[in-house]
């Protein structure tokens, strides 16, 4: 993204944002009246727009394209004067090519940095950014006594409980809808069992207990096969049927998590290179200042972090769709690229099959905060990722092994798309909203970054950080960069986010459904 700039007479100074000296529509900044002279632009606004809505700077005619950020946001679908509001009425998705130039701008990205933070370091040399005992379920049916288990370490209600044992952060159950009345050898029930591995061997769990029913389709050893893992003292199965019922499952894994605590309790934070830290990139609740503040500012987080060593997720593929190629023209090679767009594919023919678009993306809130069609909410999303190249595209779920930026393609809807990231080894999530999201995810922490200054003032409760003041130019890109990436090196060495604060994580375990309940 270019420099921001403004335009505007004495009498309507910084009252709109232009972002590309390309772009047919500038952003506004707060409510715009009717009949505001935007001098600089020489344009009148025709119609009353609200703040983070797009007015068109020149004369439109129906089938011809709208740039902003100087790419394509859609088209025009009637004729759209100079000043007039910009929004669904009147701008419509549309086919357009797009120039993959897979790798061109691959410039390489060395770590440049030794930063560090205070980082928990597993017997086998994983680090925990969080120190928890996390009960896993193999199915639905098993939801109930895991969340029994769980609830008898809460702190809010048992706060005895774990008062011996400062060190650990909690005792969690992620439970599941699904598990049973699938295809045993389909994608949806790998799909699960990739998720579930994920979990049980992520850093931030010190010990997991994996609860099932017993004759269901996911059965736990057929699940620990497929991910190459071993029942062992710190992870431990076994099932409701086997066990002899409710109460004696309950017993058996509350006395089994009292029996982990102390040893889970020996825990000690040390310095560790930033190259153990992986951040999951999330945005919900989005606006039309998302791609303005929050997102770019995060981007440049990112860089600073792959910089030190560090890792980034980018996600929500259904959101980067028809910004893509800013993706594949970074990809450090022709393969990575050619994965992504694969994936592109994949959602197309996924649509197509389901009678949906992934126009039906933007929610009603996205698009009451000023965004309008899919390509625009993408052009925005991609700046979480930065700069930094691309370099490896994971399935859902998936281990990411590689360090720098990387994709995992998920769905958009965040608690399912910051799932499969968690189960791919991500130990924090930064989380961009314009809306007001509220979200956690145990066992990662979540820290969540305000797009606008009125988000932060009514719900600050929930904000970690405010990337408004990017918008009036009260601060800038680079230094709500500099901000975010410390907060990432402080709450990865144990500082509590807003939404950890709250209590929020466990019910935000949502892994992707995909394929037939039978």
């Amino acid at each position: 993204m270019q420099l921001i700039t403004t335009t505007g007479s004495d009498s309507a100074a910084n009252a709109v944002i232009r972002l590309n000296p390309l772009d047919d529509v500038l952003i506004a900044r707060q409510p715009l009246p009717k009949g505001l002279h935007l001098q600089a632009e020489h344009i009148e606004v025709l119609q009353a727009i609200p703040a983070g809505h797009k007015v068109a700077v020149r004369a439109i005619a129906p089938g011809q394209p709208l740039r902003r950020y100087g790419q394509i946001i859609g088209f025009a679908s009637q004729p759209i004067a100079a000043g007039e509001h910009v929004h669904v009425h009147n701008l419509a998705m549309g086919d357009f090519a797009r120039d993959y130039a897979f790798g061109v701008d691959a410039r390489g990205t060395p770590a440049s940095t030794d930063d560090t933070f205070m980082g928990i370091v597993r017997a086998d040399g994983r680090v925990a950014t969080r120190n928890y005992i996390g009960i896993l379920t193999s199915v639905n049916c098993s939801a109930t006594v895991a969340r029994a288990i769980a609830d008898h370490f809460r702190r809010d209600i048992h706060p005895e409980a774990l008062a011996p044992y400062p060190n650990v952060d909690g005792v969690v159950a992620l439970t599941h809808g699904v598990g049973c009345a699938v295809d045993p050898g389909g994608e949806a029930l790998a799909m699960l069992q990739r998720t579930l591995g994920g979990y049980a061997v992520h850093a931030n769990f010190a010990s997991v207990l994996m609860i099932g029913l017993g004759c269901e389709t996911n059965q736990i050893p057929d699940l620990l096969a497929a991910q190459g893992l071993n029942s062992s003292h710190t992870l431990r199965t076994f099932t409701i049927q086997g066990t002899g019922g409710t109460t004696r499952t309950i017993a058996s894994g509350i006395a089994q998590v009292k029996s982990l605590l102390a040893e889970a309790d020996q825990v000690r934070r040390e310095p560790v290179s930033v190259r153990h830290l992986t951040v999951g990139l999330q945005c919900g609740g989005s606006d039309g200042y998302s791609g303005i503040t929050a997102n770019p500012a995060l981007g440049n987080a990112v860089d600073r972090l792959v910089a030190a060593g560090g890792t980034a997720i980018l996600s929500e593929t259904p959101e980067i769709y028809g910004a893509e190629h800013l993706l594949t023209r970074r990809a450090v090679s022709r393969e990575v690229g050619e994965k992504l767009i694969a994936r592109i594919h994949w959602w197309e023919a996924y649509c197509e099959r389901m009678g949906a678009e992934l126009n039906n993306n933007p929610s009603a809130g996205n698009k009451a905060g000023g965004l309008t069609t899919i390509l625009e909410k993408s052009l925005g999303a991609v700046a979480k990722a930065g700069s930094s190249d691309l370099m490896d595209v994971y399935e859902y779920a998936e281990p990411v092994r590689a360090h720098g930026l990387v994709f995992m393609d998920t769905p958009g809807y965040d608690p399912i798309s910051a799932t499969g990231q968690v189960a791919g080894g991500a130990n924090l999530i930064a989380f961009t909203t314009g809306r007001g999201s509220a979200y956690g995810c145990a066992p990662s922490p979540s820290i969540k970054l305000a797009t606008n200054t009125r988000l932060w003032e009514t719900q600050e409760d929930d904000m970690d950080v405010n990337c408004g003041g990017i918008a009036d130019a009260s601060t800038t890109i680079e230094e709500r960069g500099e901000h975010i990436y410390r907060l990432m090196l402080r709450i990865a060495s144990g500082e509590r986010s807003k939404s950890e604060q709250h209590g929020y994580g466990q019910n935000e375990f949502v892994p992707w459904q995909i394929g037939a309940i039978t």
